[in-house]
């Protein structure tokens, strides 16, 4: 009976407080840490010489768009320079790119993963500061300023873009994809202001060039990685929520469950690879910040639905507490309301009160077939374009 109430109150809280109270943990930490200290301002006087790096594979019906939005980022032409990489492509994106002089293409007919592509990218970087984006998303023209400003500050060694979902139809909540994100960036927002961004994300992120190390062939989220050992250095990842790259929802639930499944299944290896990050005495806040974040939500949380769920019809059954009956008939309407949106988004047919429950049990759901992916080495480091929507152009 105690192991009962203890699954129940344990599971309650780590869920509650992974995709809640640390939020509400970080604005009360950031409000301390205002009264004690001002955060500093990016100097938007600062403007380094920087290579725009574009990982691109079979691109060929966005890489026109991509190319337009390239060549209208609004930072000096003599400071820019662009180098689109499409290893193993075998449409005519790199064709399309060779009549664009400004651009520099880097192409060899191997397929051996994006982050392959990157180490061999990176090889021709010669200026102080790098961006990444994906060839998908379109940038705001004013993002390379946004972004290269915070490396004004020395103890900076990235920044973090943000991502915007954006859907054509106002109507439809496939903008729940948005929603997650815009949660995210609020996430990233109060990260950054306690100590750095734990994770950027491919979409668009940077580095200082200095710090890169080459990334091993078979991860899986070559930015996750990139980034949490840039924080290993000692150096933090600030947030640029004014540079952001924006790309529509995923084409159906069905690709967006791969992407999913991928993401998760990179969670569990980023884990292995930085497990030094999870020693509180030597990163103290960075461990706070990448524990309840992000380790919390591949692991501990998916766990902790299921085992919430069962430890509350035992407790209903055994004691018949109208408390316990009410937190279960919560749960019962919470899931029947998931499933009502699981076959909604079968159908295409989207509306957020459906498919936002729907969308919260659907990734974490993905996190046990990811665990499994890992553990079996199932999950290939080649990325693979998801299909999504038409793409937005900036």
């Amino acid at each position: 009976m105690i192991l009962l109430y203890i699954l129940f109150y344990i599971s309650f809280f780590i869920l509650f407080y992974n995709y809640i109270g640390y939020g509400i943990l970080l604005y009360i930490l950031i409000k301390i840490k205002r009264l004690i200290k001002k955060p500093l301002e990016p100097d938007a006087a600062f403007e380094p010489a920087v290579t725009l790096l574009v990982a691109a594979y079979n691109e060929e019906d966005h890489i026109r768009e991509k190319i337009a939005n390239t060549l209208a980022l609004d930072y000096p032409a003599d400071k820019c320079e662009f180098i689109f990489v499409t290893d193993g492509s075998t449409d005519g994106t790199m064709d399309i790119i060779r009549q664009e002089p400004r651009i520099r293409l880097l192409h060899i007919p191997d397929r051996n993963g994006k982050t392959a592509a990157i180490n061999r990218a990176m090889l021709f970087v010669q200026t102080p500061v790098v961006i990444f984006c994906d060839a998908n998303t379109m940038l705001n023209t004013a993002a390379i300023h946004n972004i290269v400003k915070h490396y004004a500050d020395e103890n900076t060694g990235g920044v973090a873009g943000e991502k915007k979902v954006i859907s054509k139809d106002k109507g439809d909540a496939a903008s729940t994809e948005g929603i997650y994100w815009k949660y995210e960036s609020f996430l990233k927002k109060l990260d950054a202001e306690l100590y750095s961004v734990v994770g950027a994300a491919g979409e668009l992120f940077s580095i200082r060039t200095v710090l890169f190390q080459p990334v091993e062939e078979d991860v899986i989220l070559d930015d996750f990685i990139i980034s949490l050992r840039i924080n290993q250095k000692g150096y933090r990842i600030a947030y640029a929520p004014d540079a952001y790259a924006m790309e529509e929802p995923s084409f159906s639930i069905e690709e967006e469950h791969k992407r999913k499944v991928r993401i998760s299944a990179g969670g569990f290896q980023s884990i292995v690879m930085l497990k030094a990050l999870l020693n509180f005495f030597k990163y103290p806040v960075l461990s706070f910040q990448y524990i309840s974040h992000r380790v919390l939500r591949w692991t501990l949380s998916p766990l902790s639905m299921p085992i919430l769920l069962l430890s509350n019809i035992l407790l209903v059954v055994i004691t018949g507490s109208l408390f316990y009956s009410a937190i279960l008939a919560a749960q019962l309407v919470f899931y029947t309301v998931a499933f009502i949106g699981y076959q909604q988004a079968k159908q295409h047919i989207k509306s957020k009160f459906f498919y936002i429950p729907f969308y919260f049990v659907f990734m974490n759901a993905a996190v046990y077939q990811g665990f499994s992916r890992y553990l079996q080495k199932k999950q290939s480091a080649a990325w693979d374009r998801s299909k999504r929507s038409k793409t937005i152009t900036a």
